[in-house]
């Protein structure tokens, strides 16, 4: 008995050693990620929108991906070729709202598709106009929970800008836009509306 108390307390003793060595090894993986990043963007020749540096910038945003953990979701938005930069970082936000939407329409539909097959129900064609409503209505409601963590821009041959707008989006609250899409979109899906529990409950764990 008292051999095994010890070693409890060795144990214990060792504990703070030990996540104290685990979160160094966190934070240098972290800086070189960052370095890998920084030397992939000033390779591709892509420069900061804004006020910061992208050393800066792009360090704010690990760190708020850090921050927030499991609860951070990424999201990039795209404009390939536009002549007005802010033209372009607009096209880039709105790129990344209709990403997001259809990333969230594309995870409930293989959800229910997976599971009503599963229980022998056949769902095929019957709630494709949901999806297409729930989608449309997710990049309504999202809108309001995304907000740009930075934006970079690089120069194409012909003159006209590539842009690419960055996001972090907490899932927490984004479950909420997302059950109020949900919502909408169920008042003209008597399907949706048969198995309205199931889906909801996929729509709340999101992307998981």
């Amino acid at each position: 008995m008292k051999r095994f108390i010890v070693g409890l307390l060795a144990i214990v003793m060792l504990m703070p050693l030990y996540s104290e060595a685990a979160n160094k090894q966190l934070e240098k993986a972290r800086k070189k990620e960052l370095s890998q990043k920084l030397k992939e963007y000033k390779k591709g020749k892509w420069e900061i929108m804004g006020s910061h540096t992208l050393d800066f910038a792009l360090a704010n945003h690990f760190d708020r991906l850090n921050t927030l953990g499991e609860d951070a979701h990424e999201v990039e938005g795209i404009s390939t070729r536009t002549k007005s930069k802010n033209t372009g970082k607009q096209a880039a936000i709105n790129n990344a709202v209709v990403t997001y939407a259809q990333e969230a329409g594309s995870t409930l539909q293989g959800r229910v598709v997976s599971d009503m097959n599963a229980n022998g129900v056949n769902v095929d064609g019957e709630f494709d106009n949901f999806y297409a409503a729930y989608e449309r209505l997710v990049e309504k409601e999202i809108r309001g929970e995304m907000e740009p963590s930075y934006t970079i821009i690089r120069t194409n041959p012909d003159g006209t800008f590539e842009i690419r707008t960055y996001f972090i989006i907490c899932e927490s609250a984004a479950s909420k836009a997302r059950m109020r899409a949900l919502e909408e979109a169920m008042k003209n899906s008597e399907a949706a509306q048969k198995y309205a529990g199931k889906i909801s409950e996929f729509v709340k764990e999101g992307f998981e």
